[in-house]
């Protein structure tokens, strides 16, 4: 994988063999503290180019992942899809990974906020970004659906999560983008399920230290609703990045390298 942003990396590819299921996954070693992404549901574990070299430069280990049915992991049965955190457990034991900072993306951060409330004790710290939670309230969704009207579901899905500014200014990045959502799923989503119920409840239960992050154009997540999910978590941080939408990580690298670093290495665990 190599960016036109940053310099290009050579990481370890690999399969992870999980007795009911074989998940690729990338890896670029190391000794220092160990950073986990877990992927949108439109990308997989492959979109995370502009972040190999910045969090390796900063003496972190980075691991991704695609999630059962993503690019190069299998689907497994559709009849049962199995748990995602448990998939996740069972990766980070299969490398050699005990404590690990979460940095998830969108639908990843059902995942990782799943994953964080079975195995509180292996989470040194948790970041969300542009991610709707998996939360489910009465109140909660209904405001959801105010924001996004039934049509939303019909429009691409590059206008959907790139924001505006991206797709205006960067056509290679953009036509990049499309190309790795485009074989990000090729045999059809597969839908994981969830080992806790998440609620409100269940949110403020969660002990390590949380950064929530979205960008200000994003259509799923925009600031207000940031504010709101920042309610719920004790003592969590807060970043909205400027002219990004919902694939700030992409759109935006950078400032969402600094910002996740900045709050990682004030919660090392060394």
């Amino acid at each position: 994988m190599s960016s036109s942003r940053l310099p290009p990396l050579t990481v370890k590819e690999a399969i992870a063999d999980l007795g009911d299921t074989r998940l690729w996954y990338w890896d670029t070693g190391g000794s220092g503290e160990i950073v986990v992404f877990l992927h949108a549901g439109s990308q997989s574990g492959a979109g995370w180019e502009y972040q190999q070299p910045a969090f390796v430069a900063a003496g972190y280990r980075a691991i991704g992942y695609s999630r059962r049915g993503y690019l190069n992991s299998d689907s497994g049965s559709i009849q049962n899809p199995g748990v995602a955190s448990e998939d996740l457990h069972r990766l980070l034991q299969h490398v050699n990974a005990d404590r690990i900072h979460l940095v998830a993306v969108a639908h990843g951060g059902y995942f990782a906020l799943d994953y964080s409330l079975s195995y509180p004790e292996k989470v040194i710290s948790l970041t969300l970004a542009s991610s709707m939670l998996g939360v489910r309230d009465e109140a909660y969704d209904a405001m959801q659906k105010r924001l996004r009207p039934a049509f939303f579901n019909d429009l691409p899905v590059d206008f959907k999560e790139l924001g505006p500014s991206y797709r205006a200014g960067n056509p290679e990045g953009h036509e990049q983008w499309k190309k790795m959502a485009t074989a990000a799923r090729p045999g059809g989503r597969v839908m994981q399920k969830l080992k806790n119920p998440l609620s409100w409840q269940s949110v403020e239960k969660i002990h390590p230290p949380v950064l929530l992050m979205t960008g200000d154009a994003d259509l799923y997540v925009p600031p207000s609703i940031l504010r709101l999910q920042l309610s719920h978590f004790p003592a969590a941080e807060s970043v909205v990045i400027t002219e990004a939408g919902h694939c700030a990580n992409w759109e935006q690298p950078e400032v969402f390298n600094k910002a996740v670093l900045d709050f990682i290495r004030k919660h090392s665990a060394r």
